[in-house]
């Protein structure tokens, strides 16, 4: 797929959290609120893109719960936290769908099956993965957008086969200057 031109307010964007929207903890998990660190410009960017997609989800896996490492509830703590920075910026998350399964759980819901895609269109039947993206930092993340039938853009630099990937951005603010050019001109 190339990436797409004609994105308007019926497009949906699904965003993972470690990497594109809070500093990743290298071998660690975002235990408690102040664990959680935005990267630079992303509130403002999520606000833009925001105006720009009808429909921003997270999609994140957190098997640190499945390890016991931490709870559903200090799960949403963090989460909290987050939907407080981007409100303050002016931006919205619809909603925030994660799995809390361990990789190694058959079946598991983790990324990336497109089981967190499909709960997301559960929720908000106007999502259509055809008028999609997905935005993450892995190859899982990549994947998972391809499986359900999104586009694709890969944040930062980890190596991943180009045929799950149909733009590539050096962070979240680069991704939402492109789409707001590609808007503009069109």
């Amino acid at each position: 797929m190339a990436f797409p031109e004609n994105i308007d307010q019926s497009w949906s964007l699904f965003l993972d959290r470690d990497g594109v929207i809070n500093q990743r903890i290298p071998g660690g998990y975002a235990l408690r609120p102040d664990d959680f660190v935005f990267l630079p410009g992303v509130p403002e960017s999520i606000a833009l893109l925001g105006s720009l997609f009808g429909k921003v989800v997270v999609v994140t896996n957190q098997q640190g719960i499945g390890k016991g490492l931490m709870t559903e509830e200090q799960l949403q703590a963090v989460h909290d936290k987050m939907m407080d920075g981007i409100r303050q910026a002016g931006g919205r998350i619809d909603a925030v769908f994660f799995c809390p399964d361990l990789s190694s759980k058959p079946d598991n819901c983790r990324k990336p099956s497109p089981f967190l895609a499909l709960e997301a269109q559960k929720r908000f039947p106007e999502i259509d993965f055809a008028k999609s993206i997905m935005v993450g930092d892995t190859e899982s993340d990549m994947r998972f957008g391809r499986n359900a039938g999104m586009f694709t853009a890969l944040i930062g630099d980890e190596p991943v086969p180009p045929q799950w990937v149909d733009g590539h951005f050096a962070d979240l603010p680069a991704f939402a200057k492109h789409i707001q050019k590609i808007i503009q001109s069109s």
